[in-house]
């Protein structure tokens, strides 16, 4: 098998220099910032399964675990990111649909859009262990080691005490224009929210204690021309601690881009 490094080098050097150079930081009339335009380069891809409609992917101990949805297509899967063969998979009820996904611990936490409940899942496993309640819709979940952090597509990140769920404080995402909506998949990295927004492909650097948008990382450029779909819009985040990189893929999207962030 080819390198996946050299089969992206052509491409690497059209982000470099398209859209990977950072902005310089603009001010408004008020003196508000502009978030910064982030680098980054391909470093490589791996395989993406085109029936995954990808709501939240992490990365673990070398494998990824991706919850899918849709309404009698949502699953839980675990997935060898070298060959995209799906481990194992358990699939949701037919009436839920599958949203965002987070570990903590031994213990993956699957949401589901609007009915309220998630569920816990043993990681090894993927035997159900119990489920967990919230108000209003999940799309994204991550954990920052302390708590879980949700979205519900509004401009609103909502933390949670982990051992019951119940509501620690939120947060309102925004730039120097107001506030950022249409949160969705996250990703907790470096002490930071990664977060993409439903329809843009941007994935946002999000302060957690203030919601500011401290920069933003254009993904334009990946998987061009996109999937037919019109639903087929980036969508998943996953970070490798251990390699620094950032794993970005999309709903049906044929791979999973592996990138390096610059600065």
């Amino acid at each position: 098998m080819r390198s996946p490094a050299l089969l992206f080098h052509s491409l690497t050097l059209f982000l470099l220099v398209s859209c990977g150079e950072e902005a310089p930081e603009t001010q408004d009339a008020n003196g508000r910032q502009d978030p910064r335009r982030i680098p980054y380069e391909i470093v490589g891809t791996t395989p993406h399964s085109t029936t995954a409609s990808t709501q939240g992917l992490l990365l673990h101990e070398g494998l990824y675990y991706e919850s899918t949805g849709g309404y009698g297509t949502s699953t839980l899967r675990k997935v060898d990111p070298k060959s995209g063969k799906v481990l194992k998979q358990l699939s949701l009820p037919k009436q839920l649909f599958g949203e965002g996904l987070a570990l903590r611990g031994d213990r993956l936490y699957q949401l589901t859009w609007k009915r309220g409940v998630g569920f816990i899942f043993d990681r090894e496993t993927m035997k159900h262990l119990g489920n967990f309640h919230y108000q209003g819709e999940g799309w994204g979940l991550t954990w920052n080691g302390e708590h879980f952090i949700l979205s519900d597509g509004t401009a609103f990140l909502r933390f949670f005490e982990p051992e019951n769920f119940t509501l620690v404080r939120s947060v309102k995402v925004h730039n120097q224009l107001g506030p950022v909506d249409r949160i969705n998949e996250l990703e907790f990295v470096e002490g930071k929210i990664f977060a993409n927004r439903w329809l843009r492909d941007e994935i946002l650097v999000i302060d957690p204690r203030t919601g500011v948008v401290e920069g933003t990382l254009n993904l334009a450029p990946l998987e061009q021309p996109r999937p037919r779909d019109p639903e087929s819009v980036l969508n998943g985040i996953a970070y490798d601690p251990t390699t620094r990189l950032l794993h970005v893929t999309g709903k049906r999207w044929p791979r999973v881009y592996v990138l390096r962030i610059l600065k």
